[in-house]
């Protein structure tokens, strides 16, 4: 990497010289390590500071040339001592490329939103320069059908050109809606600095915290860049800029610009958590009640399995697309019938063949509220109707695999199908007696019954149990496989069982784990992601 880095001192455009170090430091985002039992398997721990500190050693001009890129590109802890050693170089008289005289003086200015007609991504483009020189604009892709994830971004200095081409594709755009469709939508229009940084850090959180985020094939390049563009934008008002002064490792006294110093006041930026908050059980109900009586609906021979289909599909919208139940479009619904509800929901034979039946209804009713076009309604309904066989396919019925619907409904009250498999290891006994209680008649969702539930499970042929304190530790566990949380026990879990530990053996690993963490939610995380490569504690039943 040092010896590419040689490259850097041939550059002279500043911008070149950064979406080179954005590059170099994008080979190894998104990877985790297999290391040895007690490592680090954070990359850029192990990788990015491991590079800073080799090319703190080397005292070379093409050294220099990346600490000043890593200063202004990596990871906070990377950019300090990126920061820390460029500056030692400086003193020491090793030459500095002078593109490094810019790199710290990067300022902001206009941002700009672009939506599409249906709602399912927005690009935000902003526009920054090098204290009035050498503008660009940075694109970026949000993606609200995975999650409303960062997926994708790129740069040009064509900026005029950039622009141009996106007004005039949203004036086209609102020119030919002569079938009645929303204004609203498939919008090109300015948004404060302040939205644009909320916006783009809430979707980037999500692309980051993604095992194997489904992103463009040259995001990882970019992504530093975009991590770093990110903190050069303004933060709402009351907010403190955070980022060290990353001028100082380049050999400059600019300073990071905000656009002019604006301090106007951001738009309020609703959260997911916040929509999701507003759509109250009640408030989701009357809207049911309102679909159902609406004219769209009334073809709809099954009133009972169609009530219940729409409480999924604005679940769905609540929930997963950022509290928006009434917004649809070919992707979402394609999304819907043949991902989400597969994985999630145990449809009943009557809901799994009103469901798509019921999603068409659900279309052409919005899109009437909303004011969508003919055309722009008929294109999600020819999703729904191409998705039907399909559905019938993907979509996994319990039942199908023999299983007892009466237990999957014990196990399953929340209707989450993904949850089976954990909470059928979690407790694999739900039949017979112990200690005179008919184990058919406790109910696993409950708290006091799980304890009893994991007792019969620790039960031997004599009926002798297992420690108060450790059934406690047990009990800790299956609290979180009920849940799902966090996401890396289950994952784990399955790790070891691949592996051929038996079950019993596999809850002893992460319940010790989980005792160990006392409390630490991020160490425990942790902990879980490095499995299977740690061997597991002892497993005798007193300790």
């Amino acid at each position: 990497m040092l010896r590419a880095a040689r490259e850097l001192l041939a550059v002279r455009s500043p911008l070149d010289a950064e979406l080179m170090v954005s590059e170099l430091l994008g080979t190894w985002w998104g990877h985790r390590p297999r290391v040895a039992a007690g490592g680090n398997t954070d990359v850029e721990i192990l990788v990015g500071e491991g590079l800073v500190e080799y090319a703190a050693r080397q005292q070379t001009p093409a050294a220099l040339a990346l600490l000043s890129g890593i200063a202004c590109l990596g990871t906070p802890r990377q950019a300090a001592s990126a920061e820390k050693a460029a500056l030692a170089f400086i003193d020491s008289g090793v030459p500095r490329p002078a593109w490094a005289e810019h790199v710290g003086a990067v300022a902001s200015d206009a941002c700009y939103l672009n939506s599409d007609l249906f709602g399912d991504r927005d690009e935000v483009i902003c526009l920054f320069s090098y204290a009035g020189t050498e503008p660009h604009a940075l694109v970026t892709v949000v993606d609200y059908n995975t999650g409303g994830m960062l997926r994708d971004g790129w740069v040009t200095s064509q900026v005029d050109t950039l622009l141009e081409r996106c007004r005039a594709a949203s004036e086209a755009v609102a020119s030919s809606r002569a079938d009645g469709g929303s204004p609203a939508q498939g919008s090109f229009r300015p948004i404060d600095g302040p939205h644009a940084r909320r916006l783009l850090e809430t979707a980037l959180e999500v692309t980051d915290g993604r095992t194997d985020p489904p992103v463009s094939d040259s995001f990882a390049s970019y992504h530093a860049f975009i991590r770093a563009r990110i903190r050069t934008l303004p933060p709402a008002a009351g907010e403190r800029k955070p980022g060290p002064a990353r001028a100082r490792a380049a050999g400059t006294d600019g300073t990071t610009g905000n656009g002019g110093g604006q301090q106007a006041p951001a738009p309020r930026w609703e959260t997911a958590g916040a929509r999701r908050q507003a759509w109250s059980r009640d408030r989701r109900a009357m809207l049911v009640v309102e679909f159902l009586a609406s004219d769209e609906a009334e073809d709809l021979s099954d009133r009972s399995a169609a009530s219940r289909c729409a409480d999924h599909i604005i679940d769905y919208g609540c929930d997963r697309d950022f509290g928006r139940p009434l917004r649809m479009s070919p992707a979402k619904a394609e999304t819907f019938l043949l991902d989400w509800l597969p994985r999630k929901v145990m449809l009943t034979p009557a809901e799994q063949h009103s469901m798509p039946h019921v999603l068409a209804s659900w279309v052409r009713w919005t899109g009437r509220r909303r004011g969508l076009g003919p055309s722009a309604v008929a294109a999600t309904l020819d999703a729904v109707f191409e998705s039907m066989g399909t559905f019938t396919k993907v979509y996994r019925d319990p039942s199908a695999f023999g299983l007892d619907a009466d237990l999957v409904a014990r196990l399953l009250p929340d209707a989450d199908l993904e949850a089976l498999p954990r909470r059928a290891f979690t407790f694999p006994v739900l039949r017979g007696r112990h200690r005179g209680v008919d184990l058919t008649t406790l109910d696993p969702a409950r708290p006091a019954d799980r304890r009893l539930l994991l007792a019969a499970d620790h039960s031997d042929a004599n009926g002798k149990g297992t420690s108060r304190q450790h059934l406690d530790r047990h009990l800790a566990l299956a609290d979180r496989l009920w849940a799902g949380d966090p996401t890396e026990l289950w994952e784990a879990a399955q790790r070891l069982l691949d592996q051929g530990q038996d079950r019993h053996a596999v809850q002893h690993t992460l319940m010790y784990l989980l005792r160990d963490a006392d409390g630490d939610a991020e160490g425990f995380a942790a902990a879980l992601r490095e499995l299977p490569h740690e061997p597991p504690p002892p497993t005798s039943a007193g300790s």
